[in-house]
């Protein structure tokens, strides 16, 4: 069996003496596995950096076989961002999160289109705001949209400054105000297109993606918790806000 496909790297690990397992996100595969030859040595190491957007043919025996890719770079995203510690850490944990998120071989288009332009948004200001918005996207495409069209309380849509942790759904000012302990902030640019984000909204919108993606998704992985990345980042991003 063989495919070609183009592929952004989400993580590389080391097989042997100088082997590496490679995991892409796919156009139309998904996430999938192969095995690289020499992929751990000098030659072929920056190639599977994550982040990187490959072009990869992939060939195995039988189609449920790990089998094995070779691969051509199309664009070295991890390069350039090598002396901008936020952006990588952006990076690292977008490549962490759709690692553990997705489920293998199963295609998730709108997941690679948004990781793609997430990667492009990193070379740009308005990245915190693309990053949220991406995890958002994710959640949606997994089967767990929230619902920021109206008031889960009143039905109204003006003011909606909170979000249900049971629900998912937006909650005016005023009908969170008895509960305002024990709900999410709902900031006011992923209400407003093309609106960005201030350093304070996006730690709320990090917090409010981070929580659902905890629930829904990452407590059903082998390691049952948020990848190292993602803490890494919100870290950072606390740490450059505060």
């Amino acid at each position: 069996m063989e495919w070609h496909d183009d592929g952004i790297v989400l993580a590389a690990r080391k097989h042997g003496e100088s082997s590496a397992i490679v995991t892409l996100l796919t156009r139309d595969h998904g996430r999938h596995l192969g095995l690289v030859r020499g992929g751990a040595g000098r030659c072929k190491r920056g190639l599977f950096q994550p982040g990187n957007r490959v072009r990869a043919t992939w060939r195995a025996r039988l189609a449920e076989h790990l089998g094995s890719y070779s691969c051509e770079m199309q664009t070295a995203v991890a390069a350039p961002l090598l002396d901008h510690r936020l952006r990588l850490a952006a990076l690292s944990a977008a490549c962490a999160v759709a690692d553990a998120a997705l489920p293998e071989r199963e295609p998730h288009a709108p997941v690679y289109e948004g990781l793609g332009i997430l990667l492009a948004a990193l070379e740009h200001e308005s990245w915190p705001t693309v990053y949220v918005k991406w995890e958002l996207g994710l959640l949606q495409e997994l089967g767990f949209g929230l619902d920021f069209s109206q008031c889960a309380a009143t039905g109204s849509v003006e003011n909606l400054t909170f979000v249900s942790p049971k629900s998912g759904r937006a909650v005016s000012e005023a009908a969170a105000e008895p509960y305002r302990n024990s709900l999410l902030a709902l900031p006011a640019f992923l209400l407003e297109g093309g609106a960005a984000g201030s350093a304070a909204e996006i730690n709320d919108g990090l917090k409010l993606t981070g929580f659902f993606l905890e629930r829904h998704v990452f407590q059903q992985t082998r390691e049952g918790t948020a990848p190292a990345a993602r803490a890494r980042l919100m870290d950072r991003i606390r740490r450059s806000t505060g």
